[in-house]
This record gives C-alpha cells, sequence and structure tokens, in this order.
C-alpha cells in the first residue's frame, strides 16, 4: 500500500456524520508506514457520490468516474480524514494521478489550517 493509491474500504461501524459503508479511500499516509507490514494503521480520504457533498468548498476534491480506476464521479471529503485498520481495505481501484493527489493534499491543509511547504 502506497500513498495515493485508491483502494474499495469497508468503513462500517461508523457513527453520526462519519463516512460509512463500503467505498473508495484514498491513502494519504506517509508510506514509511504504509510499507512497515507491522503499522497497521492507515490514514485515508474516503470520497463520496453524493451530489450534495461536492458544494462544501476547499476541503472537498472533485474526481471523474475513469480516473483512478473510479466507476463514477466522485468528491475527496477532505475534511472525513481518518485512520483504518489496514484489514478495512479490501481492494486496489487504482492511483490517483499527481495532479488529484495534490488537490487532495490541499483540501487536507484547508481543513486542518495547516499551510503547505
Amino acid at each position: 500500500m502506497k500513498r495515493g493509491e485508491v483502494y474499495w474500504a469497508e468503513l462500517s461501524p461508523r457513527s453520526g456524520s462519519e463516512q460509512a459503508g463500503r467505498r473508495p479511500v484514498v491513502i494519504m499516509s506517509h508510506d514509511a508506514f504504509n510499507l512497515a507490514a507491522r503499522w497497521r494503521s492507515i490514514i485515508v480520504i474516503p470520497a463520496s457520490t453524493s451530489p450534495s457533498q461536492a458544494g462544501r468548498g476547499p476541503t472537498v476534491v472533485p474526481v471523474q468516474a475513469g480516473v483512478a480506476g473510479l466507476g463514477k464521479d466522485c468528491v475527496f471529503l477532505c475534511h472525513q480524514i481518518t485512520t483504518l485498520d489496514r484489514s478495512k481495505l479490501v481492494e486496489k481501484i487504482g492511483v490517483l494521478p499527481a495532479e488529484f493527489l495534490s488537490q487532495v493534499e490541499h483540501g487536507v491543509s484547508a481543513a486542518l489550517d495547516i499551510p503547505l511547504r
């Protein structure tokens, strides 16, 4: 597993307004953690196909169907950054191209109010 790869993930159980169910996620954690077999946690950004999520501002990154193997248009919800056990990542879909990964990084930066270098 590497940063920028997109996987199907099982996000249940979750609660409240957290993204739940089976959905694509992009891996955001550092590859030093991702490639360490004993490190079980992976930091991800979940995707949504809900039109209501698309207008949420700078923390939402739209990605068109076909990019990174995604079957539908979706948005990555950078304000929903979360940590999962790697067992919840069930199938690799593809790799997010660099320009989209950069947009996701900017979305995370906006969500956490941490400026990018």
